[in-house]
């Protein structure tokens, strides 16, 4: 049996550090877990990943720092979470990371009392941070670790013990997530933003207990990067302007749409803005010289866009307005082929991200700064992102509104209604109309069983999910799409957009046109190379 540990009274700026590092290390063996204890059992819980990658940029902010302080270590640890924070968990960690920073910051070592006024601090912070905050989610975790710790230490100054006890109460509390919220329950599962604070205290607890921890390489390998150059299939992405008088659209764009895919053609007489994917991009350049006056020429290689991606490099933006407007759009956005239609649109930057890729507070706000204009409305394009986006508007001196889209073709609709004569407040009031008259489906395939708002879905079906719930379930994709456009009295509307995924082809796209047709022949049914990942199909019924 191993002997007991001395009383350990304190621990300065290095040994924070390494606690730091080896919570990362721990949660880094359990992101995969955390991300399986999503609500509904669609492919985008990750909540683990968000913790993840928001802890790791909070280590990378100290890098090689010898600093020696406590409080010096944990404000450059706030600083780098806050800017590398991911969605909604990510974001109130790197609150509660702020808050337990803040107490200590002027601490040359932190003691058993230091550790608890600070997580008490983290708590508080957290839950100001949220607009209505909800118990039975991280939040809860972190207070009541936090009292438990406040007890502990007034009982002990052994730092170790304290933790230890701190580690007790977190579990106990995440336990008892689901009979505080009654959503988790129904789902049999505990929160996961509750569960990923749990382990980071435990991979805290393990160093302070001793244990080693080292983090796992993460990133593209070159070589993964090498077999990516040597695919084929990706061709080049092609957008221009054609100028000229009495040009037509339908014939211009049914002529384009025969010489590629994913096409987009929009315009009006004297105007065509035209984006294409094709093999070589020759014969569309000339035919659209055939008809007009072709400028704004961009011709990208997708294959090369796709290896930066893969590598972290961000892909330069096309088409903007900003010089028109005085004012800018960012979008996040998954799917290359979602991007080149908010490309088409005008949108000022993308971001690349969506469900499992939540970007950082970082990439939005480069993204915000990146641009011309002092004015910019952001599009996050997915409920997770949101808490993101507004702590990105916090650190701008831009003027900055943040649309709460939730979905893809809520901020496809938003682009659309942005007028570039308009002023901020006018065109944030058009976009946030426009959002809001859209419904969105969601097509894709459940990770588990679960029971939930009467539905019983099995690990492996299909399920359907409008305007964010869980509504629909089945083992035939078109069979739940044509259920959830019956659920929205589809019949009522007037276009249908099917944005279909990377696992789907053309032709199976084409077949579910078909279907949703015969049964609401009324409609306007489009269909767009939407590319995106997890979901088959992304539907907009406006």
């Amino acid at each position: 049996m191993a002997e007991p540990l001395p009383p350990l009274k304190s621990i300065g700026g290095q040994e924070l550090k390494a606690l730091f590092a080896a919570s990362t290390a721990w949660l880094e063996r359990h992101a995969a877990y955390v991300n399986s204890l999503n609500v509904f059992p669609v492919p985008d819980g990750d909540s683990g990943t968000n913790m993840l990658l928001t802890m790791q940029a909070a280590l990378k902010e100290i890098g090689a720092s010898p600093e020696h302080a406590a409080g010096a270590i944990a404000k450059l640890l706030s600083h780098g979470a806050l800017l590398g924070a991911r969605g909604n968990s990510g974001v109130i960690l790197s609150q509660i990371i702020r808050g337990f920073a803040r107490t200590i910051e002027k601490k040359d070592a932190i003691t058993a009392s230091d550790f608890a006024a600070a997580l008490v601090e983290g708590s508080r912070t957290a839950y100001k941070g949220v607009v209505k905050p909800v118990e039975g989610t991280i939040l809860t975790v972190c207070r009541e670790s936090a009292d438990a710790s406040t007890s502990a230490a007034a009982h002990s100054d052994d730092l170790r013990a304290v933790l230890n006890r701190t580690v007790e109460a977190a579990r106990i509390s995440v336990l008892k997530t689901p009979t505080l919220l009654p959503v988790l329950k129904e789902a049999g599962v505990v929160d996961a933003g509750g569960q990923g604070l749990l382990i980071l205290l435990e991979g805290a607890a393990k160093y302070l207990n001793g244990e080693k921890m080292e983090l796992a390489a993460t990133g593209a390998s070159a070589q993964a990067l090498e077999q990516i150059s040597r695919e084929e299939g990706w061709g080049f992405d092609i957008q221009f302007h054609i100028r000229g008088n009495a040009l037509d659209v339908d014939a211009i764009r049914d002529r384009i749409s025969s010489m590629g895919e994913s096409t987009l053609v929009v315009g009006d007489a004297t105007l065509i803005k035209v984006h294409v994917h094709a093999p070589t991009p020759g014969a569309i350049l000339d035919y659209g010289c055939s008809v007009g006056v072709i400028t704004n020429v961009i011709i990208e290689n997708m294959q090369e866009q796709y290896i930066d991606f893969m590598a972290g490099q961000t892909a330069r933006p096309s088409i903007t307005a900003e010089d028109i407007a005085g004012m800018s759009t960012v979008a996040v956005v998954p799917g290359a082929g979602l991007v080149r239609v908010f490309e088409s649109l005008g949108v000022g930057k993308i971001v690349s991200g969506g469900q499992t890729m939540n970007p950082s507070i970082q990439d939005l706000l480069t993204a915000i700064n990146a641009l011309k204009t002092d004015k910019v409305i952001v599009l996050p394009n997915n409920k997770n992102i949101i808490p993101a986006a507004e702590q990105a508007k916090q650190l701008t001196k831009k003027q900055v509104v943040v649309l709460h889209t939730k979905t893809i073709p809520q901020g496809i609709a938003a682009l659309l209604a942005f007028n570039f004569q308009n002023d901020l407040e006018t065109n944030v009031k058009a976009m946030t109309r426009a959002a809001d008259h859209i419904r969105t489906i969601e097509i894709t395939t459940a990770t588990r069983s679960v029971k939930l708002d009467q539905l019983d879905v099995r690990e492996g079906q299909v399920i359907g999910l409008l305007d964010d719930n869980l509504t629909g379930a089945g083992d035939d994709r078109t069979a739940v799409t044509l259920d959830l456009l019956r659920q929205i009295q589809a019949e009522a509307s007037e276009i249908i957009t099917i944005y279909y995924g990377d696992t789907v082809t053309a032709n199976d796209a084409e077949g579910l046109r078909e279907a949703i047709q015969k049964q609401f022949p009324s409609q306007e049914i489009e269909i767009v190379s939407g590319g995106q990942p997890h979901y088959a199909y992304m539907i907009s019924v406006e």
